[in-house]
Parts: C-alpha cells; sequence; structure tokens
C-alpha cells in the first residue's frame, strides 16, 4: 500500500486529507511541523509528500514551506512533493514548480482533482523506484561479469552488450570455433579479445589476421607459410599465420574475403589440424582455437558462390552479433571517457552532442573523434567545436533513428561541475551549456547552494 506523508499545522486540514485519502486505499501519516516530518522522512518510507507552505497563525510567507521543500529535495530528490497552502506568493509556488515540485493546489482543494494529481504522481513513484531496482540489478551483475572474467579492457553500459559479453565469456571455455558478426567499427576484434582471454589457451598466443588487407597472390604463404623458393622472391622459409598459433587462438577479421583456395586449406585445418606450406609436401599439424569475423553476408555468399557452405557451418558452431553503436546508446559516453587522454574531459554540453550523433562509424568513429578533440582542444575541457561532428540532416519534425534525448544533469553532475569552477555560476554554466538562470534553477531542485547572485 503506498504511503503519503501529509504535512501541515493544522490538524482539521490533517483529518479531512486522511478521510480522503484512506477511502481510496492509500496509507496516510500526519505531521504537524516540518521538524517532525524531516524526522519521520529519515526513519520511514514515503511514497508521496502533501506539504502546507505556512506554519503558524501569522505567517504567509512561505519560507518555512521553501526551506521544507528543499530539505525533502536534500534527502529524496526523487520524492514527489505536492505543494497545498491557502496563504503564499504566487512567485515562490513557479519557482518550486520549477525546482521540481510534483503540483500546486490551493485550499480549499478539489478533491478529484488532488485524488487524480496522488494517483498518477504514485504510479510515477512506483515506475521509477523499479527503474532504479532494474539499473542497480544490472550494475550488480555487470561489476560480478568484471570480477569474474577478463574483459580485455572493455567497457559497457547496454544491456545488448552485456549479452554479448555474457555469452563470450561462456562459449570460451568451449574449445569450438566462434563467428563474431556486426557493422565495421563495432568491437568484433574486441569480443574476439574476450574469447581469447577467457579461453582454456588464454596463455597461447593470439594471431591476428586481417583476411581482407592480404594479397590474393600472397594469402595462402602468409596464412599456411611458405618453403623457401616457393614463389619469385621467398628466399627463406616462413612460418605462416596458422602454425604461428599452435597452442592459441587464431582470429580472422574478414573471414569473407577468404579466396576459395584459402577457404579449402582452412577447411582441412579445423577438421583435421592439418596443412602444408607452400612449396612443400610435409604435413604439419597443429591444434588453433579458430575465432573469426565478418561484416558481410556469408549465407548471401554462400548463395553466390564466394564462399563454402562447409566451411561456414565449421566456423559458426557459436555465433555472437555485436549490435552496431547507434542501437546501444547507453556505451557511448562511458566509451568515449575510455578514450579520453589523463589531461583531457568532455564538457556536459560536448557529451549531449555526442548522444545526438547516430554513430554510422560506430566504435571506431568514436574513437577517432575523441582522440582528434584532445589534440585540438583549447583547454582541459573539451567542446562540442572540438569533436567536429558533421550535422545530422533529418526532415522537420522527425528525429534521427540513432539520435538520443539529451541529457539532464544530475545531483553528483552539477556538484563536480561546481567544484571544478569553484563556484562560479557562469563558469559552471557555460560548461554544462546552460543559462545562469537555468543553472540556479537546477540547483534549487536539488538544494545546491548558491555562491553567487543570480543575475542575468
Amino acid at each position: 500500500m503506498a504511503t503519503v506523508l501529509i504535512v501541515d499545522d493544522n490538524r482539521a486540514v490533517c483529518m479531512a486529507l486522511e478521510v480522503l485519502f484512506a477511502l481510496h486505499g492509500l496509507k496516510t501519516h500526519s505531521r504537524y511541523t516540518p521538524a517532525e516530518a524531516i524526522e519521520f522522512l529519515e526513519n520511514e518510507d514515503v511514497d508521496l509528500v502533501i506539504q502546507d507552505m505556512n506554519f503558524g497563525a501569522d505567517t504567509t510567507s512561505g519560507e518555512d514551506g521553501i526551506k521544507l521543500f528543499h530539505a525533502i529535495r536534500e534527502s529524496d530528490p526523487d520524492l514527489p512533493v505536492i505543494l497545498l497552502t491557502g496563504w503564499t506568493h504566487l512567485e515562490h509556488a513557479v519557482e518550486l514548480m520549477r525546482a521540481g515540485a510534483a503540483d500546486y493546489l490551493g485550499k480549499p482543494w478539489d478533491d478529484a482533482k488532488l485524488i487524480t494529481t496522488v494517483h498518477n504522481l504514485l504510479k510515477l513513484r512506483q515506475a521509477t523506484r523499479e527503474n532504479q531496482r532494474l539499473r542497480s540489478a544490472r550494475k550488480a551483475v555487470r561489476t560480478r561479469v568484471a570480477g569474474a572474467f577478463d574483459l580485455a579492457g572493455l567497457v559497457y553500459e547496454s544491456d545488448a552488450m552485456h549479452e554479448i559479453v555474457t555469452l563470450a565469456t561462456r562459449v570460451a571455455h568451449a574449445d569450438v570455433p566462434v563467428l563474431i558478426t556486426g557493422p565495421n567499427g563495432a568491437g568484433k576484434e574486441k569480443i574476439a579479445e574476450i574469447v581469447q582471454a577467457n579461453s582454456s589457451v588464454a596463455d597461447g598466443p593470439f594471431i591476428r589476421v586481417n583476411v581482407g588487407a592480404l594479397p590474393q597472390e600472397l594469402m595462402s604463404a602468409e596464412l599456411f607459410g611458405a618453403e623457401a623458393g616457393a614463389f619469385t622472391g621467398a628466399q627463406k622459409a616462413r612460418v605462416g599465420r596458422v602454425e604461428a598459433a599452435d597452442g592459441g587462438t587464431l582470429f580472422l577479421d574478414e573471414i569473407g574475403t577468404l579466396s576459395l583456395e584459402g577457404q579449402v586449406k582452412l577447411l582441412r585445418v579445423l577438421q583435421t589440424g592439418q596443412f602444408e606450406r607452400l612449396g612443400s609436401t610435409q604435413t604439419r599439424s597443429v591444434k588453433v582455437r579458430v575465432v573469426s569475423a565478418t561484416n558481410a553476408d556469408l549465407r548471401a555468399a554462400i548463395s553466390a558462390g564466394t564462399f563454402r557452405e562447409d566451411l561456414y557451418y565449421r566456423l559458426n558452431v557459436i555465433e555472437l552479433r555485436v549490435p552496431p553503436l547507434r542501437d546501444r546508446p547507453d556505451d557511448v559516453l562511458v566509451t568515449a571517457r575510455a578514450f579520453l587522454d589523463n589531461a583531457h574531459r568532455l564538457s556536459f554540453e560536448a557529451e549531449r552532442a555526442l548522444l545526438a550523433y547516430p554513430w554510422p562509424g560506430n566504435v571506431r568513429e568514436l574513437q577517432n573523434c575523441v582522440r582528434r578533440a584532445c589534440l585540438l582542444a583549447a583547454g582541459e575541457v573539451i567542446q562540442p567545436r572540438e569533436l567536429g561532428l558533421p550535422v545530422v540532416n533529418e526532415k522537420p519534425g522527425e528525429a534521427h533513428h540513432g539520435a538520443q534525448p539529451l541529457p539532464e544533469p544530475d545531483r553528483e553532475t552539477l556538484q563536480a561541475v561546481l567544484a571544478r569552477s569553484g563556484g562560479v555560476i557562469a563558469t559552471a554554466a557555460r560548461e554544462l551549456g546552460l543559462s545562469r538562470q537555468a543553472l540556479y534553477r537546477r540547483m534549487e531542485k536539488f538544494g545546491l547552494q548558491k555562491s553567487e547572485p543570480a543575475t542575468e
């Protein structure tokens, strides 16, 4: 049952509200002074507060109510508060509404309106608490995963990436090939590193091969090695990447570009662990864990006759699909911060710009953007113009698929920015991308003290 705290020095008002709420299935508690209300909130769980603005028969300034409101905000910024009074200045009510008050009702109140408002706010409170619970639970799970496995330096926040990471750590010890799919720059190589780092051959070699970067005429030699004289310029024998990966992991990026000849030889390695160097008849044996990656549609390549179906099923015992960055916006800021050097940090406005951009180049584009900004930044704090992000053209009234709502600074962000600025409001407002008056309103919302007059 939801609990409502009524704070009013008029006991008749408290009794009337208690009866009204009891008829609608709500549990109520009444306190008659701000001090009693704060003490109650410190010891009891409350879902909503209805507070008077004036305490004392000869008081109409609303100062006691303002102090009580900010004290409640200090203890629980998310607790909904309804202001209920017959005497106060309208500007006080407006300022408190801007600071986060849920509603303002005059005495005498309308029972139906009040009940509707209370039920709506209680539903919102319940949803907020559930979201907080889920966030806390997800954070706890991520912390356990990070403590139990080597994540190869990967940072993430999104549920989509957590699913991939969890599956990667789960299959890492299985001695089977893994195929990692996803767009260019999404982080497929980092997932391959996680698989290798948590595998039974983690202490063995980890050989990376960008198959798409190998010249076709040298691909066999690069992958399987060559004897001296096997081709023009081969003056001595060379060990191929497959042989170098013996006892460890071979990561084949852009596997879809492998020639049909190379596919036949790779299939044999997967089936028997055997191969021959170019120019040799001697059969060699290796024990290699193969992890491959591609941004191509291998099923379409099979239909086109450019990729062997039997090799596909050998490589695709386990498939890990890495989603594009635009589909996991929760990862944008945490990833961007990880790319910063020790001398720079992102302004709040720069972070908003990062969230608003759709990132067609995925994590690789984000990395380049942040590193370039670190080189070009005029000072310690990176501003949006230094990110160099292109303007996303959209039709009027149509949001881009990748664009995200701009974030509202929380209490911790405000405190950190105010501390860095030495309490100078103008400096803090510039970093947050807000006007000074807008910053003051947010400070009032979280009960933070002003350090200079609010002038425009």
